[in-house]
């Protein structure tokens, strides 16, 4: 039958005949998906004895297949007669619908895949489809959890090769991906993809609901929380959610009173790295914020706008029990208690308590005795800052306080209150 080719044996699924009815049993399994040979050692199952003769030199690590030329062996014979094509460069399989050349007839095939669309390996456990079978099989261990690839520095494990070969380079330190136009290197090509885009500036992802455009994915996806309120990070502590892992992460601190950016200058520690920088600026004065309507400069941006309100008298903080209006937040905080009697600051040697902290600080000195106001003409200290501006008008004669009613002025405020109540009395009389 073979030698004059003929092929009695038809599959009834489609117009495929054989000569031998073994490669028609084969062959079926295809339509039937039967896979009768299972691997003693894993859950692995495969439809021809074959195969799974392969899929168990995985296992012994065996590989007899040596090639000639270099050091390489396979566990396969078909994948050393692919190894062979690296050495003569040889690419027989040309694409018709562009110049583009394979060494394997199976990458030709995955190539046109790419120019017709087509993805004919189907998960059957969801709706995946993938133009590549060994993209079916590393997506079903999404389905298994399973993980083969494991680390022999370390306890993880990883459902893809690629992935180990990204993990090893945090023990080994390699950063084999090197940014050509700064000296920036990078352990994941990925990586290097994204920081490239700070030099070209290109932002490809664009928020659907504004004019907002993203330089990353994962910042569009984030910033799409903005205008969805989404909050998918819980705290496991408290009721707290955040729409940002690493929002999370800085808030988790907030319970272990971790401090992980320590000053290289001082003793101290923030739970924030943007608070270490801002913390930075007092030890360099560094103030890069200048106000366009008069001289200030401030260290910090939220700053700059508290004291642009001075300017422009805007005061967004409104209470809600009266009419009271604030330009800063903590200001409003402050006045809240006066509506409450919250007085949350303790002092620790006396039963004395404080809406403010500050009120608290200046009470601990009539304990201490400290008086860290010192005057710069004399010897005279004081515990408040308050008492040291009253007391340099001894020393410049300023007298800010004017009376409203007469010519007369005064150093101190209490004093003019004293002149006025003089000037009420004398028109009472009259």
């Amino acid at each position: 039958m073979a030698h004059t080719e003929e092929k009695p044996f038809q599959c009834d699924l489609c117009d495929s005949a054989f000569s031998k009815k073994d490669p028609l049993i084969k062959h079926a399994r295809r339509h039937t998906r039967e896979k009768p040979f299972v691997c003693d050692l894993c859950v692995s199952a495969f439809s021809e004895k074959g195969s799974l003769t392969q899929h168990m030199r995985t296992h012994a690590g065996e590989k007899p297949f040596q090639c000639g030329l270099c050091d390489s062996a396979f566990s396969e014979k078909g994948h050393l007669t692919q190894h062979m094509k690296t050495h003569t460069g040889e690419k027989p399989f040309h694409c018709d619908l562009c110049d583009s050349f394979f060494s394997q007839k199976e990458y030709l095939t995955q190539h046109m895949r790419t120019h017709t669309g087509e993805k004919p390996f189907q998960c059957d456990l969801c709706d995946s489809f993938f133009s590549r079978k060994e993209y079916l099989t590393q997506h079903m261990r999404i389905h298994t959890g399973e993980k083969p690839f494991q680390c022999n520095l370390c306890d993880s494990a990883f459902s893809q090769k690629g992935s180990l070969a990204r993990h090893m380079r945090t023990h080994t330190g390699e950063k084999p991906f090197q940014c050509g136009l700064c000296d920036s290197t990078f352990s994941v090509k990925g990586h290097l993809t994204r920081h490239m885009k700070t030099h070209t500036g290109e932002k490809p992802f664009q928020c659907d609901l504004c004019d907002s455009f993203f330089s990353r994915k994962e910042y569009l996806t984030q910033h799409m929380r903005i205008h969805t309120g989404e909050k998918p990070f819980q705290c496991n502590l408290c009721d707290s959610a955040f729409s940002q892992k690493g929002a999370l992460a800085r808030h988790m601190r907030t319970h272990t009173g971790e401090k992980p950016f320590q000053c290289d200058l001082c003793d101290s520690a923030f739970s924030e790295k943007g608070h270490l920088t801002q913390h930075m600026k007092t030890h360099t004065g560094e103030k890069p914020f200048h106000c366009d309507l008069c001289d200030s400069f401030f260290s910090r941006k939220e700053y700059l706008t508290q004291h642009m309100r001075i300017h422009t008298g805007e005061k967004p903080f409104q209470c809600d029990l009266c009419d009271s209006a604030f330009s800063e937040k903590g200001s409003l905080t402050k006045h809240i208690m006066t509506h409450t009697g919250e007085k949350p600051f303790q002092c620790n040697l006396c039963d004395s308590t404080f809406s403010q902290k500050g009120h608290l600080t200046k009470h601990m000195r009539t304990h201490t005795g400290e008086r860290p106001f010192q005057c710069g003409l004399c010897e005279s200290a004081f515990s408040e800052k308050g008492n040291l501006t009253r007391h340099m008008r001894t020393h410049t004669g300023e007298k800010p306080f004017q009376c409203d009613l007469c010519v007369s002025v005064f150093s101190y405020k209490n004093n003019l209150i004293q002149h006025v109540k003089k000037h009420r009395t004398e028109a009472f009389l009259v």
